[in-house]
């Protein structure tokens, strides 16, 4: 089982482990500042913050698992089968690629403040990255040294939530993973 976690002494940890019996061709990879990414539906972002994660690419476009941007805003992508439901395009909002997510995040937010306002006006939409790499089911944890939160997108819409713990698992759905009986 994937997990990702946080950890903050005078210095801010960002983890995951990947659970897999197999490799998808996953490397660290460095986005440097302002490479352009064409996103599908809200086109060219030319300007923005270096990245470094780990990512499988193809055609030329890194597809993180997770990664940390240079003012320190982190983000992972854990599975989330059976719940992740993404929806079709909308008009006035910002549809991103699942695929999409953890670069659209990191190359524009330098604070959990700002990825909350981003978050605000984001669809995270249903188009595959290509035939061969259909979407992923996943949530995500995102942080910075002062905060974390969790996205889920599900069939009743996008959820977001404070993760008070800094820590995300595969399943089952965040409030779950936050449930402990008396």
């Amino acid at each position: 089982m994937c997990t990702a976690a946080t950890y903050k002494t005078k210095d801010f940890y960002f983890g995951r482990t990947l659970d897999y019996e197999f490799s998808y061709g996953d490397q660290i990879v460095i986005t440097p500042r302002n490479y352009a990414f064409n996103f599908r539906h809200v086109g060219d972002m030319k300007n923005h913050y270096a990245i470094i994660g780990m990512a499988h690419v193809a055609e030329d476009y890194p597809l993180y698992y997770d990664a940390m941007n240079e003012k320190g805003v982190a983000m992972a992508g854990l599975n989330f089968v059976g719940n992740a439901v993404y929806a079709a395009i909308k008009p006035d909002v910002e549809n991103i690629a699942q695929f999409e997510f953890i670069p659209w995040i990191l190359s524009q937010c330098s604070s959990l403040v700002e990825v909350r306002e981003l978050l605000e006006r984001i669809n995270i939409v249903n188009t595959p990255f290509s035939e061969q790499l259909p979407l992923a089911q996943l949530h995500w944890i995102i942080s910075d040294e002062n905060e974390s939160t969790t996205v889920e997108s599900m069939s009743d819409g996008l959820h977001i939530y404070d993760n008070p713990v800094g820590v995300l698992t595969n399943n089952p759905p965040f409030p779950q993973q936050m449930f402990q009986p008396k």
